[in-house]
């Protein structure tokens, strides 16, 4: 399935149905009076997290997502039918923007599902318009219409450890070696051009998801090499682990090969300057004994925290990074589920009200699941 992370796409939810006119007619009934039923209330678009979903290549073949609108009222008092809702799937992490402005609508980090475009409310009819001085309303109102507008989808990876790091610095090794990912591996730069997501299997209980971030170069925050396309990935990632090649290519040095990355994060979002990360020394079988140890030594100055070796072709160091990696991000998620909780208990309960009105007793809020709806 071929990799999408950002997409343009137009969404409109369906317009109202218009009230009717109409007067009941039928035999001994004199004077029957108005009878005309209500239009049918549009239909919503609305987005449903799919974890099954990593791509948002769905919307490359389909640009237009359009809800139908509510029928019409008709005579008799009947009412028009409802929109049918639109239902579409994204993947979990997917930014939903208003393209127009860039504002963010919602930010799916959690499933559920949210109304993206609220479909028109349905006319009324002219049995409303009826009263002891006016019995013959020959009056009913228009249906609403529905809100359309372009959104831009981003999806940002949601992964509990991002490996970042130069181009060719064994990012795809190491995930091909701990996990089932399939991750193309060459002796060459910018083999992974796509971002590559793997499950680590701890023990029976114990497990995470990693990230194979394409590789990094200085000025990638400004968009040299593969640019910043993929870096939005990493926001998402409780913890980073950054790879170091021992022996570049170019012949470079590998500090201040760490140091040119780790500059670049910051330069994009000083977030990720802040988000904890462990620092390890790759490819560790091409190096002997006392070269590791000069290396590390030089690495921990630069890093000021402390410094793996592996070697993804032996297994040096493997098992040892993977339980302290599950370690830290067993930790780090149960901070942030506090956090969450803690939040949450706090938010007031917020609800969505109807299409172009503040209160609306004919409106059907049972039509959803309101713990289930982010609100913006």
């Amino acid at each position: 399935m071929r990799f999408l992370d950002e997409v343009k796409i137009y969404v409109s939810s369906g317009a109202g149905g218009d009230g009717c006119v109409a007067f009941r007619r039928e035999k001994y009934v004199p004077e029957g009076g108005p009878s005309g039923g209500d239009g049918g209330n549009g239909g919503d678009v609305i987005f449903v997290t799919d974890t099954s979903l990593n791509t948002l290549i769905d919307f490359r073949y389909r640009q237009h997502w359009r809800a139908p609108r509510g029928g019409n009222g008709m005579g008799k008092d009947r009412n028009g039918r409802y929109g049918e809702h639109l239902v579409v799937r994204v993947p979990l992490g997917t930014v939903i923007r208003n393209d127009a402005d860039g504002r963010v609508l919602f930010d799916l980090t959690q499933p559920g599902r949210v109304v993206v475009a609220q479909g028109g409310r349905g006319g009324r009819g002219n049995r409303h318009f009826k009263s002891s001085t006016h019995q013959t309303p020959r009056e009913a109102e228009p249906g609403q219409p529905g809100e359309e507008f372009w959104l831009r989808l981003e999806l940002k990876l949601l992964a509990d450890v991002g490996l970042v790091g130069m181009p060719n610095a064994g990012k795809s090794s190491l995930i091909a070696r701990v996990s089932a990912a399939k991750a193309k591996i060459a002796d060459y730069p910018f083999t992974t051009l796509v971002p590559n997501l793997g499950m680590v299997r701890v023990d029976h209980e114990t497990s995470f998801v990693i990230a194979d971030i394409p590789g990094l170069i200085p000025g990638a925050s400004k968009g040299a090499g593969l640019g910043h396309t993929f870096l939005r990935h990493v926001e998402r990632c409780a913890l980073l682990v950054h790879l170091v090649e021992p022996l570049p290519s170019d012949e470079s040095k590998p500090a201040k090969n760490f140091q040119a990355i780790e500059k670049e994060l910051r330069a994009y979002a000083p977030s990720l300057a802040a988000k904890p990360r462990l620092v390890v020394l790759s490819k560790g079988d091409l190096l002997d004994e006392e070269g590791q140890k000069e290396l590390l030594k030089k690495l921990k100055k630069k890093a000021n925290a402390p410094v793996h070796l592996i070697s993804a072709a032996t297994g040096l160091g493997l098992e040892e990074l993977i339980h302290q990696l599950a370690e830290k991000v067993n930790h780090i998620r149960r901070e942030e589920g506090e956090k969450a909780r803690r939040a949450l208990a706090d938010a007031p309960i917020r609800r969505r009200s109807p299409n172009n009105k503040e209160e609306d007793d004919d409106w059907q809020e049972d039509d959803y699941d309101v713990e289930t709806i982010w609100v913006p």
